[in-house]
């Protein structure tokens, strides 16, 4: 038999060895990123070495937790997934390590946390990154000791659980900055298993495309002609700055929106577009981490309303404001303008006094229509209760009350 034959002979047990692991496991590709994590993960999968997965969001860093807890000896028992930053942190701690009865308002019994669901099996903490400092150092101590207390408990519970952790943030960064402890950090960081972006491991996406076409066309009764070699190159090529989230979703527009009918190069680059191009009538880019776009998002609506409360001002003296940057915002801040004597704009008290009449006939009339109800007069000037309570006294109508 020829050399290359026994070559082949040889490497087919290993190709089938590889396909069975990527069928249990649901990890696709063909990319040598994508064996070399597939190896890793047979690797570490029968210890109960602690693991921390880093990754891009959308990566499939829950999926690599899965495939570890899958291909180990805890399989039979439960794998309990934590979103970290999902949980608020008045509540934290009860829902990591349970609670007594009576150890807080509405703890009407014992309650076990996520450690002791997890009990056998292992426990997945998702964005690792977000717990605060104060539960880092009780994990820590779980992570060590393997037991922990209840909420509002006395007697310690022991457990045996795997941890396996995730994060999408640079955790050695954030040590440096002091947000994450560093003796949990090594702790956790026995192995690091780190899931390549997609447009790192483009020959994967093929496969990744036929696999979510199949699933999502079977689970919803759709005949799909598929795509052409040209639209799948045209998808190989884009960025996907989302991951394979971003591929599966844009893929299961494609196939409803172009009614199963075969999907060319011209076709798939209408979505490939909208993917990539910021919609300029949306508040923030769509792209960007969750928290940043959450904060630039409430920064301009809030520009915006001192933007609006400026033009009010404007129309009510009828007299053109100049620009200024505007500083922090407090409730108090529109009628402050009116309080103060003369500013650098040049306008004086006497100026603005109409505008302080108009405002105390307006509270006026707005107690009237409520019969002296200050909780509705305030609601409906959009003012807190103490505030309009000020107002009364600074402008006499307390009194008139009385």
């Amino acid at each position: 038999m020829a050399k290359n034959e026994n070559k082949t002979l040889q490497t087919l047990p290993v190709e089938a060895h590889w396909r069975e692991v990527q069928r249990d496991v649901g990890i696709l590709g063909e990319s040598e990123i994508t064996r070399q994590l597939l190896e890793t993960i047979e690797q570490v999968a029968p210890t109960d070495i602690s693991v921390l997965i880093s990754g891009e969001s959308g990566t499939g860093k829950e999926l690599v937790a899965q495939a570890i807890h899958r291909r180990s000896h805890r399989r039979m028992h439960p794998l309990i997934t934590v979103n970290c930053g999902a949980i608020p942190e008045g509540i934290l701690e009860s829902e990591l390590f349970g609670h007594e009865k009576g150890s807080f308002t509405g703890a009407v019994g014992p309650r076990k946390g996520y450690f002791e669901l997890a009990d056998k099996g292992s426990i997945f903490l998702d964005e690792i990154g977000e717990l605060p400092v104060t539960t880092q150092v009780k994990l820590l101590r779980v992570l060590e000791m393997r037991q922990f207390m209840r909420v509002g408990g006395t007697a310690q519970v022991q457990v045996d659980i795997r941890f396996i952790a995730a994060t999408n943030k640079n955790l050695e960064t954030e040590v440096r900055k002091g947000r994450f402890r560093e003796d949990l950090f090594y702790r956790l960081n026995a192995v690091h298993i780190h899931v390549a972006a997609l447009r790192d491991r483009r020959q994967d996406i093929p496969i990744l495309v036929k696999k979510f076409s199949n699933d999502f066309c079977r689970e919803n009764h759709i005949e799909f002609a598929g795509f052409s070699e040209s639209a799948m190159h045209a998808m190989q090529e884009a960025e996907w700055p989302g991951n394979i989230r971003e591929l599966r979703n844009v893929v299961e527009k494609v196939i409803v929106l172009e009614r199963g009918n075969l999907v060319d190069e011209s076709s798939i680059k209408k979505y490939l577009h909208q993917a990539a191009v910021i919609d300029h009538h949306l508040p923030v880019p769509l792209s960007r981490p969750k928290e940043e776009a959450e904060r630039d998002f409430l920064f301009r609506v809030l520009l915006e309303i001192k933007s609006e409360i400026a033009q009010l001002r404007e129309l009510l003296t009828s007299q053109p404001l100049p620009r200024y940057h505007l500083g922090p915002w407090h409730e108090e801040q529109m009628v402050d303008y009116f309080e103060h004597g003369e500013d650098q704009s040049g306008e004086s008290s006497s100026d603005r006094g109409s505008v302080a009449e108009m405002e105390k006939e307006l509270i006026r009339s707005t107690l009237k229509k409520y019969n002296g109800n200050k909780r509705r007069a305030a609601r409906s000037l959009g003012l807190s209760e103490r505030t309009l309570y000020r107002k009364l006294e600074k402008y006499g109508l307390k009194d008139e009350e009385d």
